[in-house]
């Protein structure tokens, strides 16, 4: 059961980098992050099937605005990604169709961490957050080799190094970078997920959706036209009425067990 429950969180990780790859090659930076804001609908999706959450006003706000927040992006027909093959109409099709997928599956992998740690991984100690990130790590590791030596890309690598603008020492520092924060990230994550829920977790992760369209426009001189605005403000106030929800909840929580600690007294 362990063994499964590495192999499948490992298979999901991997697809869901592989399909975020691909959807940030095709798309603006603002766009791909106003799109991947959507991974929290999915996980609300996901977690009301595999770890019976309740849906209240605020969460179902929240689901409403942050789908339309995504959906509204299908009409942006503005060709400005420096990575697309000149920003063509059917390349940001694809690259919206990746990055929704990519969603689904962090959502999906969430939701699945946490049905993992309630019904089997029912250990309350550090080890068993980092046995989950490890294995689940090795396993996305060996499959995203397999796929590099078997599609022969392998081959490329040292003319993307060597073709690198800021030098091979500034590529070398670029990839250990990501390396190191994403584990940093897979760590607060899944302690999240064990502490919390998988909901809270991806909640906190969707912090900085609204800063990275910002940093585009300043650091690629991306254009924020009408409908990027439009979808950023929906994915804010989508992830406002979110953290709304748990505030109420707390509050409430709190109310109930100062009645419950006077009626005993």
């Amino acid at each position: 059961m362990l063994a499964l429950i590495y192999v499948t969180s490992g298979l999901l990780a991997v697809l869901e980098c592989y399909f975020f790859s691909l959807g940030l090659s095709y798309l603006p930076i603002s766009t791909y992050a106003i799109i991947s804001s959507s991974q929290l609908a999915f996980t609300a999706f996901f977690s009301f099937f595999l770890n019976s959450m309740k849906f209240s006003p605020y969460i179902i706000n929240s689901l409403v605005l942050l789908t339309f927040s995504s959906t509204l992006l299908m009409f942006q027909t503005e060709t400005e990604s420096e990575h697309s093959i000149e920003g063509s109409e059917k390349n940001q099709v694809i690259g919206f169709i990746c990055t929704i997928l990519a969603s689904a599956g962090e959502g999906l992998l969430f939701s699945f961490t946490q049905l993992a740690f309630e019904k089997v991984l029912k250990r309350e100690s550090f080890n068993v957050v980092m046995n989950v990130i490890i294995y689940q790590s090795v396993v996305a590791t060996c499959v995203a080799f397999v796929g590099l030596f078997a599609s022969g890309e392998w081959k490329g690598l040292r003319n993307e190094m060597d073709e690198y603008e800021m030098g091979k020492t500034s590529y070398v520092l670029n990839l250990v970078l990501i390396a190191i924060i994403w584990q940093l990230y897979s760590i607060g994550s899944v302690g999240l997920i064990f502490e919390v829920s998988s909901l809270f977790a991806n909640a906190l992760g969707a912090l900085s959706d609204p800063i990275v369209p910002i940093l585009g426009v300043i650091l690629f001189h991306e254009t924020m036209d009408g409908i990027k605005a439009i979808s950023m403000v929906l994915a804010l106030w989508g992830f406002i009425s979110y953290i709304y929800h748990h505030y109420e909840s707390k509050t409430n929580s709190n109310a109930e067990n100062i009645d419950t600690n006077q009626e005993n007294e």
